[in-house]
């Protein structure tokens, strides 16, 4: 078992390590095993507090995640959460009570679980899959890699199940779920990045400097695929610029719909001004937000769209949520802790494609007689 494996390594040198279960059934399933396991080197085991002593100077505690005070207190080198998608609130958790602990021993967490659905499990993995985040990683194993399983058995599983179900329990997927803003979003990532392209395409950018990224996203307004998308952050001014006359080189653009909010204004009349780009203020509204969001949304419902198969894109897509404000209106953001800047950019470039005439910017020259 990967948990195990994980847990006892640290132990036998001697280090603390904690393990972290949704429930007090999950928890004594695993610590019956670990006393087994253990057994060899326990110098003393507390049945009553869930903690193993033993002669390397390990220690190995369990904790259940029904009470957001687990470990706290604690100081640890390692820490287990086993089926984190069961974990309620399993953000404020991490946050609140098991990253503390890694602290002073710089210690690391693992966070093993089958997907069920966006919730916080979904989240850390977004962290893993994003290059930007270092400090993370993750892995996904199917069913099928699992030596000890008879491939017959997954075959008959895909036979027999429902195909949400399948996808999910044997090919650790993560599911979209019922309620989110964007629907049939995996249907619609079959594109490819493309290194350039011919005829011209409108740009949809999101702008940050620090703390959220800056993205340009790209789309064909004829056959409205997204050809490329550029993400990056911690870069100023003059170099996204930079970024974004490198990009148009490879992609010439009939229009650029970038957002004027925040630092958005001085950069667009910047390019308006000094490089000639045909850059379009959009003014960022509750209201103006949720047409374009709106506007994607049915899109991707359509059918209409095709965009690049980019794990950061379609865990925002997935991710993308709604509230409903006191005066009636939506207001459409990330969860807390997440970023929506691909998908604010995607939307800007969809709404240019499908509101503004595919027309070829007049290029000057000298006219040609017969």
């Amino acid at each position: 078992m990967l948990g195990t494996d994980l847990a006892v390594d640290p132990v036998l040198d001697g280090l603390p390590v904690a393990w972290f279960a949704p429930t007090y059934k999950m928890m004594l399933e695993v610590w019956n095993e670990m006393t087994r396991t253990l057994a060899p080197i326990t110098e003393r085991a507390n049945a009553q507090d869930r903690r193993i002593d033993t002669i390397t100077g390990g220690v190995f505690e369990m904790w259940t995640l029904d009470s957001q005070d687990a470990g706290r207190g604690r100081k640890y080198a390692r820490a287990i959460v086993d089926e984190a998608a069961m974990v309620k609130n399993l953000m404020p958790a991490w946050n609140a009570s098991i990253r503390p602990t890694l602290t002073d021993l710089k210690g690391d967490a693992w966070f093993l679980s089958t997907p069920k659905g966006r919730n916080g499990f979904w989240q850390l993995y977004q962290l893993g899959v994003d290059p930007h985040e270092p400090e993370w990683a993750c892995w996904r194993m199917p069913t099928v890699t699992n030596p000890y399983i008879d491939p017959q058995e997954v075959e008959a599983a895909k036979r027999m199940l429902p195909e949400r179900i399948y996808q999910q329990e044997y090919e650790a997927a993560f599911i979209e779920d019922s309620g989110g803003v964007f629907r049939r979003i995996m249907e619609a990532a079959r594109g490819a990045a493309q290194e350039h392209g011919e005829g011209y395409y409108i740009y949809g950018i999101d702008w940050a400097r620090y703390q959220d990224f800056t993205v340009f996203a790209v789309m064909d307004p004829n056959t409205k695929r997204m050809v490329a998308m550029d993400r990056f952050n911690q870069i100023d001014y003059g170099l996204q610029v930079a970024r974004l006359k490198a990009l148009t080189k490879r992609f010439p653009p009939s229009a650029i719909i970038a957002e004027e909010n925040s630092i958005g204004g001085p950069i667009i009349e910047r390019l308006q001004r000094d490089e000639a780009l045909p850059v379009q203020a959009f003014k960022t509204t509750n209201a103006t937000k949720a047409a374009i969001i709106e506007g994607l949304a049915v899109a991707f419902e359509q059918g209409e769209i095709e965009i690049i198969d980019d794990p950061i894109l379609t865990g925002e897509l997935m991710a993308y949520d709604q509230e409903r404000l006191p005066s009636g209106l939506i207001r459409y953001s990330a969860p807390e802790g997440q970023h929506d800047d691909c998908v604010v950019a995607l939307a800007l470039a969809w709404y240019g494609a499908t509101s503004i005439p595919a027309v070829v910017p007049f290029v000057q020259g000298r006219a040609r007689g017969w």
